[in-house]
């Protein structure tokens, strides 16, 4: 897989993270509302475990792939509707949506730093210095 891409889809998802956050802040007092929450690492992890070592010739456009894949995966939305925080049947809970949000702020500015890391190494690269 390739780093920036895999950058990028991380990238991709913390953005999509704290949209989902602010959304369920944002409904902390609607009743019924119902959290979400964003899985994207828990499935690369998953991905890349389950990647073999071993690839298939494909000599047809038709064939199955076998073996290594380059596909990165996408984040997905799933629905928190397991528990229930007040009686209207709200389960936002705000003080964990907002040490969320901090957790993801600074997932963030990581991601952004790395990326930032891999471009200046393809720079060197390019040029031959730093």
């Amino acid at each position: 897989m390739n780093n920036i891409a895999i950058l990028q889809s991380a990238l991709d998802a913390s953005s999509l993270r704290q949209q989902v956050i602010s959304n369920n802040i944002a409904n902390a007092e609607t009743p019924g509302f119902k959290t979400k929450q964003v899985v994207f690492e828990d499935i690369l992890k998953q991905q890349i475990n389950n990647q073999s070592k071993f690839v298939g010739n494909r000599t047809d456009s038709r064939h199955f792939a076998i073996g290594y894949s380059s596909a990165i995966p996408s984040a997905k939305t799933v629905n928190n509707t397991n528990t229930v925080m007040q009686s209207n049947g709200n389960n936002v809970d705000i003080d964990e949506e907002m040490s969320r949000m901090g957790k993801n702020s600074l997932w963030y500015y990581t991601l952004t730093q790395q990326l930032t890391s891999e471009f200046h190494q393809l720079s060197i690269a390019i040029k031959g210095r730093s």
